[in-house]
Parts: C-alpha cells; sequence; structure tokens
C-alpha cells in the first residue's frame, strides 16, 4: 500500500497565478468561487473548517460556505455540536477550500463569532421545510440510539407544525469567519505551484509571493 501512495502522482498544468498586484483578496475569493460554480464542480462552496478546543487539540469537518458578507464568510452550524462548542472555547479557525479539477486551493485563517439572531432566522426561513425539521430534530454530535429514533424525531416534529412555520431552533445558527490571513495556491507543473498570501494588518492587506 505505502508503494502505491507513493507512486501516486500527477503534473498540475491548468493555470498559473500572479495577483501580487491585487490588494483584495476577498475579491479575489469571490472570483475563484464563481469560476468553481460556473465549471461545475462538485460542492463548489464546501470548505474545510478546522477548530480546536482550549486544550489546543484540533478537529476538522467539511461545512457549506452560505455567503461573503463585509469581508466575512458565513456558515451554519448548531451551536451545541462539537465544532460550535470549540468554537466557544477557541474562536479562531481556520478554512480551506479546494477544487482538485481547477488545481486551486484556498487558505482562510481568522476569528469566527455568532451572526446576528436575525440574521440566523432570516437565512432559516429560506431553507427547505424538510431541512428546518432535521435542524430542529437533530442534537447534533449527541449520542443517539438509532437512526429509527432519529426519523421518529422528524415525524413528530413534522406533526407538531403541519400548515405552521417551523421557527429556527435557538441552538442553531450562523458564524462569520473574519479572516487575517487568505492564501491563494494553484498548481504548476514539476510541484513549482504559484503561492500567493494576504496577511491583514490593521485594515491592510500586505500580499507576498511564497515558495512553493
Amino acid at each position: 500500500m505505502t508503494t502505491q501512495l507513493q507512486n501516486l502522482r500527477r503534473e498540475y498544468q491548468h493555470a498559473q497565478l500572479d495577483l501580487t498586484t491585487n490588494t483584495d483578496p476577498i475579491n479575489q475569493c469571490e472570483i475563484w468561487i464563481n469560476e468553481a460554480i460556473e465549471a461545475q464542480m462538485p460542492d463548489p462552496t464546501a470548505m474545510l473548517l478546522a477548530t480546536a478546543n482550549k486544550k489546543a487539540e484540533p478537529s476538522t469537518r467539511v461545512v457549506l460556505l452560505k455567503g461573503i458578507e463585509n469581508s466575512q464568510f458565513i456558515f451554519y452550524s448548531h451551536y451545541q455540536s462539537h465544532k460550535g462548542v470549540e468554537i466557544a472555547e477557541n474562536p479562531v479557525v481556520a478554512l480551506n477550500f479546494f477544487w482538485p479539477m481547477l488545481e486551486r486551493q484556498i487558505m482562510v485563517k481568522g476569528q469566527v463569532a455568532p451572526i446576528s439572531p436575525a440574521l440566523s432566522d432570516a437565512y432559516f426561513e429560506l431553507r427547505p421545510r424538510a431541512s428546518q425539521i432535521a435542524t430542529y430534530a437533530s442534537h447534533q454530535s449527541q449520542i443517539i440510539d438509532s437512526r429509527e429514533d432519529l426519523l421518529k424525531h422528524c415525524e413528530k416534529i413534522a406533526a407538531e407544525f403541519q400548515d405552521k412555520p417551523i421557527p429556527r431552533p435557538k441552538n442553531w445558527g450562523g458564524y462569520a469567519v473574519s479572516p487575517t490571513y487568505i492564501e491563494f495556491w494553484q498548481g504548476r507543473e514539476s510541484r513549482l505551484h504559484d503561492r500567493i498570501a494576504y496577511t491583514r494588518i490593521e485594515n491592510t492587506w500586505n500580499v507576498k509571493r511564497l515558495s512553493p
């Protein structure tokens, strides 16, 4: 298995990258995300979210980007989930977008905080009703006896709110990541990849090219 893994490789030749004259990394993030959508990448808004608890023990999972507002990256989750608990203990996170067919990734580091209840309410109202029911019924990351019990709970919630709007659960809502570091990676031939890094210093982005 090790030999097989060591021999797996491919050349990256899709594109090149030079952003050293671009002073707005948020705009560049939007450009790349839109290009991933237009290229019909699978789950183009999927991003790896890395958190760490108060002991600095890390964990990761994939979540979906649901907006870029006021230069912040927005996603939604249960506040009592594993990620929610770790965010409450340590509000520094990292994000990673990866589009293998475009040979690109974006790495983000920053501070995270809950968005306002009003904004969370507004997004929850847009969700499909089945998703609203599932969110209301699930106590994310908690142990359950069986999937059957979960489905029965969903049926109970659906009956309880039949013909009525489903309110946003108070333990669920949005988070906003305020980036302090954004790095763009474009795969290149011979592993001489392009890496452009932006570091925020107060209200100004400092841009540098990094060695691959």
